[in-house]
């Protein structure tokens, strides 16, 4: 298999990567808290980018890469010799020779951690393992001829397993001068205390109505149902292309429609579902279908501790919401049987439950709940 063939799990299908995304959206005040550290002369070597996934934190991570990587080591003196401009912002020009490294995924003082390829399956692996941890002693070595800073990406840092976090702490605790580690973290309180107190965190937030619109847009993707979308994907341009990419909002729709008739559903309307979640090329149906089932008694819950949202993932859905969880007894229990299928669904995976049987299943448990809150 080519390098060009190769899956990369920091990619979003439909999205440019994140090494070649324009512009950086919706996290002015990340980028604003990286430039006063630099300008200020207190760049730590350890960061951490945190916050939900598909918000822009690696498309942060190669801004800032970038940026560091054009620095001139002779500090860019002016013309007589007094300082350079403190810089304002991270772009360092669409034609930089070293932004177009980047883009090629060739430039040689950057390099990029994340799970690797089994040879043997072709598939990505399910964590970061040890070795391209402890390749970073070689790559340390052959970058640091010409003097530049170099930079290392952890995307996401929360894949690491346990040899691969302590190797990685081991280079926080000793880093190489002129060197940047970039740690993109989707839940840092995963990560080893130790790993957290060496690194100055960036804190991402999720993208509002507006900064969704452009950075879709960006994408060259235009949709209708901006509310929907904006809804479910919490904020999070990479949910939302997710969504778009596999009829999410449809199924969403489809869901919403089941359980308007609670505290009954129909059956043979539940059980149309959850066949059409069977099967190899409905594995990603699948995996949306348990998403979206959990967001909704997410939203449940939630619905009846502040009331009906102002937002909607469906028609219908906010009235729906608010019947279901009338008072916060009620949000007690879908917040309840949120947990249980959790852990259900982690459990059902593991061992390969079949996806029909899991998806009825909690159908039914849901029905159950419903009955159970309307009796109160």
């Amino acid at each position: 298999m080519s390098d060009d063939a190769l899956p990369e799990p920091d990619r979003i299908e439909g999205a440019p990567h994140p090494r070649e995304t324009a512009r950086l959206i919706g996290q002015s005040r990340a980028e604003e808290a990286f430039l006063e550290a630099y300008n200020s002369g207190r760049l730590h070597s350890g960061w951490m980018i945190t916050g939900p996934k598909g918000i822009g934190k690696a498309t942060l991570a190669y801004k800032i890469a970038a940026f560091l990587l054009a620095e001139n080591p002779d500090g860019n003196a002016g013309l007589f010799g007094d300082a350079p401009p403190l810089p304002t912002t991270l772009d360092i020009g669409e034609e930089h020779p070293d932004l177009r490294l980047i883009r090629a995924g060739s430039h040689p003082r950057l390099t990029i951690v994340r799970r690797p390829v089994d040879e043997k399956t072709g598939k990505l692996k399910t964590e970061i393992t040890a070795d391209p941890v402890r390749d970073l002693k070689k790559f340390f070595h052959m970058s640091s001829t010409d003097g530049g800073r170099r930079v290392v990406i952890v995307d996401a840092a929360d894949e690491m397993n346990v040899t691969a976090a302590n190797s990685i702490l081991k280079e926080l605790e000793e880093p190489p001068a002129r060197t940047t580690i970039l740690l993109l973290s989707h839940q840092p309180s995963k990560l080893l205390p130790t790993i957290r107190s060496r690194c100055r965190e960036l804190r991402c937030t999720t993208l509002n109505a507006d900064d969704m619109n452009d950075a879709l847009a960006q994408a060259d993707i235009h949709v209708d149902e901006t509310e929907s979308l904006a809804t479910l994907s919490g904020g999070s341009v990479g949910e939302a292309i997710r969504l778009i990419n596999h009829d999410g909002l449809q199924l969403y729709r489809e869901l919403v429609h089941l359980f308007d008739r609670l505290p009954t559903v129909d059956r043979s309307a539940a059980l149309k579902l959850a066949e059409s979640c069977t099967g190899k090329t409905a594995e990603v149906r699948f995996e949306m279908a348990l998403d979206l089932i959990d967001l909704f008694l997410a939203r449940t819950a939630r619905a009846g501790l502040l009331g009906e949202p102002h937002s909607q993932g469906a028609n219908g859905e906010a009235r729906l919401l608010a019947r279901l969880a009338p008072h916060d007894q009620a949000a007690r229990k879908w917040a309840d049987l949120q947990q249980q299928l959790s852990l259900k669904v982690r459990r059902g995976r593991a061992v390969n439950l079949d996806p029909a049987a899991l998806i009825l299943d909690m159908i039914f448990k849901i029905e159950e709940t419903a009955r159970s809150t309307a009796a109160t």
